[in-house]
């Protein structure tokens, strides 16, 4: 296994706290100089909010841990390609780079639909790579929809 798949195992075991939880699964990790300095993932329900998104919540632990809202030089592992909003936070804290798991045809902000992150007018450019570990990060979102589709017995 190497760096990249250790980090995005970090980010699905995150993922599995958010199906726990009864949250959709997505999870996320921010990496300083090769450590974990940010956990996080999706609590939309439990917090009530609609900005509580995996990225969104890993960003602000990430600024409070570091006293700083520049994330320069730092890279980001998301089970999802992130969404519109989060693509925006993730170029506005200045995230060096990116890696995603599953891509999300509908609403992805990243390739999918947007491409936020390539976008040359904002004040940053942030690299991505996506499809990392992708099955096992696609197969944790589907097994959770799906168990919520089958009829109650």
């Amino acid at each position: 296994m190497n760096i990249n798949e250790k980090f995005m195992k970090s980010a699905l075991k995150e993922a599995k706290k958010a199906e726990k939880a009864e949250e959709v699964p997505i999870g996320c990790v921010i990496v300083c100089d090769g450590k974990i300095i940010a956990r996080a993932y999706n609590m939309r329900q439990t917090k009530r909010l609609a900005t509580a998104h995996a990225e969104i919540l890993a960003i602000e632990k990430a600024c409070r841990k570091i006293k700083d809202w520049r994330l320069d030089g730092m890279e980001m592992y998301v089970t999802l390609e992130p969404c519109a909003m989060c693509a925006g936070a993730i170029a506005n804290s200045r995230i060096k780079k990116v890696w995603f798991g599953a891509y999300e045809q509908k609403g992805g902000g990243v390739v999918s639909k947007f491409n936020i992150l390539s976008e040359s007018g904002l004040n940053h450019v942030t690299d991505f790579e996506g499809g990392l570990l992708e099955a096992e990060c696609s197969d944790i979102i589907k097994e959770f929809f799906r168990a919520r589709r089958k009829p109650k017995e």
